[in-house]
């Protein structure tokens, strides 16, 4: 007997929409029938790679297409919002990339849309699926750390994989924009969904002042009603490959998790090699080449998910819901960078605010 199969459609056709379909050709319950994207040469790589038969230029004739029920969006984070309403009105599911959008309005609008039209919203954070995360979670539920009151993460790496992320107004901001988002979804999620109640933060240029108005590094304290606090550390300045990490403390016990390092194999090479793993920039000499890298992330679990929600196999643990408080802490931990000054939550900025980078720029006189 066949299992049953997501349809789904991609829109975007270059670094994340190459990760959705090499995972969801992982997975067991979505299968890839279409990519969009206005660069034709891209989209026909993708297709051609992963066996997709159908391409289109423009995502709205995509989404004329009936044999599509969920549509993954991995374009810049200033188009989400239109995307995200258009694949909602179409009457199909949504996938959207992190971050959510780029204003709370947007993220609404987007939450109404999947609301009026009947259809899932997914936020893709796939820390709430990364094996290892997974299970720490699983044991501080069991109480192995007893009363957990405090919760890192980092992510660190020399910078983003195109050139959009460096433009804020494509992007938003800079690292924390792109990578904190994981961090503080992370400490809610992992914590049990407490309220967060007020946040810290600073951030600087340091590295690329000539490539970017936004910050490469940031460092974010998030202060949780129950008491608990989440650090989150976040930069596109360090060389050498990716670096991702959290680190558990309760009042019995702790528990620390590197997501590379555990699930590598460290090597030696005078000549070096094609891959060892995202963002390292040579394999001559030692390095620490990864293997199942898409599964040790957490990407082909989060699609299935994704897809058995849609198949009502299960019910959705990442949302726009989710995406939406990740948005807010982003905003208030640039008006924290900004001013100086610890920041109570929840934190409603300015109506008119389109790049959540300028609450931070502002106050540095751009």
């Amino acid at each position: 007997m066949s299992r049953p199969s997501v349809k789904i459609g991609i829109v975007g056709s270059q670094f994340e929409a190459d990760i959705h379909a090499a995972s969801i050709a992982q997975g067991q319950y979505g299968e890839v029938v279409a990519v969009a994207s206005p660069t034709p040469g891209n989209a026909a790589r993708l297709a051609h790679e992963y066996g997709i038969p159908k391409v289109f230029t423009d995502y709205h004739e995509m989404l004329k297409d009936p044999e599509i029920q969920m549509v993954t969006i991995t374009a810049p984070n200033k188009f989400h919002r239109d995307i995200a309403v258009a694949v909602a009105e179409a009457g199909k599911h949504v996938v959207v990339e992190k971050p959510m959008a780029m204003t709370l309005a947007e993220c609404d609008e987007m939450i109404a849309a999947a609301e009026r039209n009947g259809v899932f919203l997914f936020y893709a954070e796939e820390l709430f699926f990364t094996p290892k995360y997974v299970k720490a979670k699983e044991m501080a539920d069991q109480g192995a750390f007893g009363r957990v009151y405090l919760v890192k993460q980092s992510e660190m790496h020399s910078g983003p994989h195109a050139d959009w992320f460096w433009d804020v107004n494509r992007s938003g901001g800079g690292a924390l924009m792109d990578l904190g988002c994981h961090g503080l979804s992370f400490c809610h999620w992992f914590l049990g969904r407490p309220e967060p109640v007020a946040i810290t933060a600073h951030m600087g240029t340091y590295v690329h002042q000539t490539r970017t108005q936004g910050e490469d590094h940031s460092f974010v304290v998030v202060e949780f009603a129950n008491g608990a606090i989440g650090q989150v550390e976040d930069s596109w300045g360090r060389l050498g490959g990716m670096d991702d990490r959290i680190e558990v403390y309760g009042d019995a016990g702790l528990t620390l998790a590197n997501l590379h390092m555990g699930n590598a194999l460290p090597t030696y090479s005078e000549r070096g090699f094609t891959y060892a793993v995202e963002k390292a920039s040579t394999t001559v000499g030692w390095s620490y080449p990864v293997f199942e890298e898409l599964w040790n992330y957490g990407f082909p679990q989060e699609m299935d998910h994704f897809c058995k929600c849609v198949l009502g196999l299960a019910e959705p643990d990442a949302t726009g819901v989710d995406g939406r408080l990740a948005l807010q802490l982003i905003l208030a931990g640039y008006e924290s960078a900004g001013t100086g000054r610890r920041v109570a939550l929840p934190f409603d900025p300015p109506p008119h605010l389109e790049r959540p980078v300028d609450l931070w720029l502002n106050q540095r006189g751009y």
